[in-house]
């Protein structure tokens, strides 16, 4: 029976390596997948998936007005032998509700396993609205685990970082690499802020 996965970490956990490697698995056995990445991406453009360690994946552009599950069916029927194995989402945290709703039919309507990888909170350890749909509508939930950037603890949340100071107000998304975010752990976060 398939099942909507959500995988969440903080930056440099290695969700993107993770579809990437996923696919890898599922295409060896010759068992196609799909791979859709926000239009709001980290890395390069939105019809990429792309890892820190340099590996890059096509990916089917999502944008706010993208229906998932017909963008879906529509590629199951043009499939060779009409069927796809696996949906995988990267950068999930920026998907909408009604994506995360359109992706619940991809499982129970077309019987297709769904695997969504993103972050869970901001920088001001909010939720993103696909991260909270996610936690609402998900049938498993995994964390991908990394360590704290100055220390050796689990790293659970994200510094934003402007001008090299740690911020905690603005936009909540703001495309960013290492120089703007750093995974942190709880006590990390709050000595920034102390210190700042």
């Amino acid at each position: 029976m398939a099942q909507l996965y959500y995988k969440y970490g903080t930056m440099n956990s290695g969700k993107s390596f993770e579809i990437i490697k996923v696919a890898y698995n599922y295409e060896e056995q010759g068992k196609p997948v799909l791979i859709y990445s926000p239009s709001i991406s980290a890395r390069g453009n939105a019809d990429r998936v792309g890892s820190r360690v340099g590996f890059e994946r096509d990916a089917i552009p999502v944008y706010k007005e993208t229906n998932l599950y017909e963008s879906v069916k529509s590629r199951v029927a043009a499939s060779a032998n009409g069927k796809i194995y696996c949906v995988l989402i990267d950068e999930a945290q920026f998907l909408k509700k009604h994506h995360i709703l359109e992706l619940t039919q991809v499982v129970d309507e077309l019987n297709i396993p769904v695997m969504a990888f993103g972050l869970k909170n901001d920088f001001q350890n909010q939720l993103f609205e696909g991260s909270y749909n996610l936690l609402v509508q998900a049938d498993k939930i995994e964390e991908i685990k990394t360590i704290c950037w100055y220390c050796d603890r689990k790293a659970t949340m994200v510094i934003r970082f402007n001008d090299s100071q740690p911020v905690n107000a603005g936009e909540q998304i703001q495309i960013g690499g290492n120089e703007d975010y750093k995974p942190v752990c709880r006590r990390c976060y709050n000595e920034a802020f102390r210190k700042a």
